[in-house]
């Protein structure tokens, strides 16, 4: 009998890892979601067994660093409509890792094969999910595009120069106790 997925778990681990994964997905910082899940893979790397109280870890250090085969995504799809874990030997299949987190891929599986395939499942959960989001937002783009162009939008920057007329400069010359004039 195969082992059985607990989405309602998956789940919660897919919210926690969206929630880091967006902190540090900043524009501003276009590395910083990279230099954490290196920082994170390092750490992990050397004690696997950290996972049993984050799990939440391990989908946040795969994202972005695995890839699902075409002809996986379906199988993927059925395991987790049905909520069954796949074996070791269909899974190893149906996920592609970069050669260099092999290592961290082997200390992972040597902890926890579960572990590994549940995040696995997550950021596959994840992908599908921005596939959706991306699926939908082209199907009605054109749609929201004319709704925004129908607008009444109306601001008093459209009228402005960027001659800056009309700048307040009476705030120019404050300045605060101990700063040279």
């Amino acid at each position: 009998m195969s082992k059985k997925l607990n989405i309602s778990h998956l789940e919660s681990l897919k919210t926690e890892a969206l929630e880091n994964i967006h902190s540090y997905d900043d524009p501003e910082s276009p590395t910083a979601l990279l230099q954490f899940t290196s920082k994170m893979k390092a750490i992990l790397l050397q004690d696997p067994s950290m996972l049993a109280a984050l799990p939440e870890y391990l989908p946040i250090a795969l994202y972005g660093q695995i890839k699902f085969p075409p002809e996986a995504i379906k199988q993927w799809q059925r395991w987790l409509a049905n909520a069954t874990m796949p074996s070791w030997d269909q899974f190893k299949t149906s996920v592609a890792f970069n050669n260099a987190d092999l290592p961290f891929i082997k200390a992972i599986r040597d902890y926890s094969e579960s572990v590994l395939i549940e995040a696995c499942a997550v950021v596959f959960m994840i992908i599908q999910d921005n596939n959706t989001v991306i699926n939908y937002d082209n199907d009605d783009s054109e749609e929201r595009a004319d709704d925004y162009q129908d607008n009444d939008y109306d601001s008093d920057y459209d009228d402005q120069s960027d001659d800056e007329d009309g700048y307040d400069d009476q705030y120019d010359d404050i300045g605060f106790k101990g700063e040279n004039s």
